[in-house]
């Protein structure tokens, strides 16, 4: 290796599944790259609800001992194995989540690759990948606005266009929750394409960035408890084509009643809680109601890369939101919980230098 390499790398671990006191900030010798690995000096990382459930124990898949948390990283390449012909020394690279699903649709073992939970992620300074699981930064974006695309922009892609035949196109209608990084990405991926955006949110302030990015109408979640049906009203009763569910059982109903016959409700987290005791749609009421339920788990390398091919041709109208507070990694705990209390109002970015 190279001796501008450091020896060294900052990083977190986590530990045990006790919350925040399970995070460990640690230094730690560098990986040593194997043929097939790259050595990335990581710039700029973000957080996603995820981050704050696997120090919980309630991440719903494969999770190892000990884990650097963090799926989403930004940064510039160090050095390369043999065997590596995707990247050299130099070029600007973006983690995916899932390292092994490359393309088509998911599998066990590529469910079983998430960064930050079953592999060692991206909060640290320096971390070795294997070159599969990176992708090209997007030329115009910085390492923060990069950072945000591995979960949160790549879920949102895959929610509104992972489906082939049905596809959101112009003139159709999308229904978003809040003003979290899926919900904005796909509100800005959809208007992107002449789509038609609901939006949801308790916060004027937060209606204010929504209708900056193009939501043709906003609804107040808590003065209106009955938010789907009218956001149906307001298609003129046929119903929204697609709701992007990042709630989860809290508002599932609601989103049900907005949708359209034959419509579609990507289900992509729950960070609105377990919902315990919440009026859940049963697996019935797909064909009761006629509407398609559809579990996101991110999405591909090559979908990832075909996001980014649509950031660069689009940089005005598709850069990432970032929040005006981006925190130094040794204030990891502080983003946790800034995050967790909703205070961000786009992306919450860790510098990772």
């Amino acid at each position: 290796m190279s001796k501008e390499i450091p020896k060294m790398a900052k990083q977190w671990r986590v530990t045990g599944y006790d919350g925040l006191d399970a995070l460990k900030f640690t230094e730690e010798a560098i990986p040593i790259i194997s043929d097939n690995q790259v050595l990335v000096k990581i710039q700029g990382a973000s957080l996603n609800f995820r981050d704050i459930i696997i120090p919980l124990g309630k991440y719903p898949f494969s999770q190892k001992p000990n884990v650097v948390p963090g799926s989403d990283g930004a940064g510039t390449v160090l050095a390369v194995g043999k065997s590596v012909m995707r990247f050299k020394p130099g070029d600007k690279v973006v983690t995916i989540l899932n390292q092994r699903h490359l393309a088509g649709s998911i599998d066990t073992q590529s469910a079983d690759s998430g960064l930050g939970a079953s592999i060692d992620g991206t909060l640290r300074s320096i971390g070795a990948f294997d070159e599969q699981g990176l992708v090209k930064m997007p030329e115009g974006l910085n390492f923060f606005e990069a950072a945000t695309l591995s979960c949160a922009g790549l879920t949102a892609w895959n929610a509104l266009f992972g489906i082939s035949a049905k596809q959101l196109m112009a003139g159709q209608w999308l229904l978003t929750q809040g003003t979290g990084g899926v919900s904005i990405f796909a509100l800005q991926f959809a208007k992107i394409v002449g789509a038609r955006v609901i939006a949801t949110t308790s916060s004027n302030v937060k209606a204010k960035l929504l209708k900056r990015l193009g939501a043709d109408y906003i609804i107040n979640y808590q003065e209106t408890p009955n938010w789907g049906e009218v956001a149906k009203a307001l298609t003129g009763g046929i119903g929204v084509h697609l709701v992007v569910e990042v709630a989860g059982a809290l508002t599932m109903k609601q989103s049900v009643a907005s949708l359209k016959l034959d419509g579609i409700i990507s289900i992509v987290g729950f960070v609105g809680g377990e919902g315990n005791g919440a009026d859940v749609p049963n697996l019935l009421d797909p064909w009761l109601k006629h509407y398609t339920a559809r579990g996101i788990s991110v999405g591909s390398r090559q979908q990832m890369e075909d996001m980014c091919l649509a950031i660069e041709a689009n940089l005005e109208k598709l850069r990432p939101i970032i929040d005006s507070q981006v925190f130094k990694l040794d204030q990891l705990k502080e983003a946790y919980k800034y995050l967790q209390a909703g205070e961000n109002l786009g992306k919450v970015c860790i510098d990772t230098e």
